[in-house]
């Protein structure tokens, strides 16, 4: 029996996610972002096509490092307007039954107080269908909207990032007990006093003295994704993420990545199944492999390499504006924002060499991620060969245009993988997390969210 693998949509509440430029495109409708009739619609496409989630990423701060300024991101609308990505999904949830939200929210500017409040209120809302993406940040401009010089080192803010999640984990699994909630009409007794407890927490970034505002919800804890691939962050994977988003130019850089968070994770304590790991892929699928390429081209004419550009220079903090399109990009081990975006095209493959030229031209279309571009049989095939090499268990499918790219996807690969038996055809009951692994709808007993539980 072949491996089912996991889909999701990749998108943002913004207008240029990862394909600068091709909201121009006459086919796209990325630039109706700011509308509820943009996210509907598109849930009721991915529903269709039995996606697993829609990944929502996020970003606070601008883009600004490219020529230092944020002129080139501001032009492009490289992920600038970005609205709340909170927002959109009860919209979503209303007019879907099984789609799964991962959400992205960074820690690094919410006190865990208010945000566990807003997670339970949307796991309720969503009947148990939510997931967190958990990250750390990675722009000084979003620092500075914060009221701080810039961010804080890359690895302290995982340290930081540690202390959050013990203090989340206390208000979402202790502050109420199973049986707290009574909803007792008659008696008059919503709830049973005795059963809720204030959550007390004082470690080195965040102290707490709360009871959890919300009733518990289906899930409790979100589903836990998590995005850093840097060791830091792949350590911090291993201990708490249930789905880790990683993302690679070929196969040759993802690949070890994979291997070495399973093994993290077998150090940690636990399964390395327990991991579910999705990369992130762009596909440009047609009914025949010429009108695949013929689209692929047609694409071309729309992209912005200079918005790319300042994507790349955002990730990596790399000013690729002051570099010579034929210059050779290195990784010089120094830098503050995503060490692994800049890995990925240096030292993950060292029998590649990539110039600035290269990246603005492969990050285009797809962002840091590989492109796919053929029949749905040749389509299927790729991503088969993906999984079976790389141990991957899903994709993070963005998009070239919007909803074109997973409307084509749910209607032509879709099909094709469930043909081969590598893809559902229909959901699972029950919630977000009960869906992708088979268990309870609360995090397993092996998880450290276990040990801050009231016995009984």
């Amino acid at each position: 029996m072949p491996k089912q693998m996991r889909l999701n949509a990749f998108d943002m509440n913004c207008i240029g996610h990862q394909s600068p430029g091709l909201w121009t495109h006459p086919d796209d409708r990325a630039d109706t972002y700011n509308t509820l009739d943009y996210w509907t619609d598109l849930a009721r496409t991915l529903e269709r096509g039995k996606f697993d989630a829609i990944f929502l990423a996020d970003v606070l701060g601008i883009y600004d490092v490219y020529k230092g300024s944020p002129a080139t991101a501001l032009e492009h609308a490289v992920q600038v307007p970005v609205n709340d990505p909170l927002m959109v999904v009860p919209a979503m949830a209303l007019v879907t039954e099984h789609l799964g939200f991962g959400v992205t929210c960074a820690l690094s500017y919410e006190l865990p107080y208010p945000f566990a409040r807003r997670m339970s209120t949307l796991d309720h809302l969503t009947k148990g269908r939510i997931g967190w993406n958990i990250v750390t940040g990675y722009l000084d401009s979003a620092a500075r909207g914060m009221g701080m010089p810039r961010q804080t080192a890359h690895d302290d803010r995982y340290d930081v990032a540690e202390d959050y999640m013990q203090a989340a984990y206390k208000l979402w699994e202790a502050s109420w007990e199973d049986g707290a909630v009574l909803r007792d009409r008659q008696g008059r007794r919503f709830a049973d006093p005795s059963k809720i407890h204030r959550v007390l927490h004082e470690g080195p970034h965040f102290k707490v003295d709360a009871i959890h505002l919300c009733e518990p919800s289906p899930q409790r804890t979100p589903v836990l994704f998590q995005a850093g691939a840097s060791r830091r962050g792949r350590d911090f994977a291993a201990r708490h993420a249930e789905c880790v988003f990683i993302n690679g130019p070929s196969r040759k850089v993802v690949a070890p990545i994979v291997a070495d968070l399973r093994a993290r994770a077998a150090a940690a304590g636990r399964d390395p199944g327990d991991l579910t790991i999705f990369t992130m892929m762009t596909v440009i699928v047609d009914t025949t492999a010429k009108a695949a390429q013929d689209r692929y081209r047609d694409y071309l004419g729309y992209v912005s390499e200079e918005g790319a550009l300042a994507l790349m220079s955002g990730w990596t903090g790399v000013d690729f504006g002051a570099m010579r399109p034929d210059e050779v990009v290195r990784f010089t081990g120094q830098g503050n924002a995503q060490t692994s975006a800049l890995e990925a095209f240096t030292t993950a493959d060292p029998g590649r060499e990539w110039t600035v030229g290269e990246i603005a031209r492969h990050a285009a279309i797809g962002g840091r991620g590989p492109v796919t571009i053929g029949s749905a049989a040749e389509v299927a095939e790729e991503l088969r060969v993906w999984v079976e090499e790389t141990g991957v268990d899903g994709f993070n499918l963005a998009y070239a245009l919007t909803p074109g790219t997973f409307a084509d996807i749910a209607d032509l690969v879709v099909p094709e993988l469930q043909t081969r038996g590598l893809f559902k055809h229909d959901y699972a009951p029950g919630t977000f997390r009960e869906k992708l692994f088979g268990r309870g709808a609360r995090l397993p007993d092996n998880h450290p969210a276990a040990a801050v539980r009231r016995p009984g």
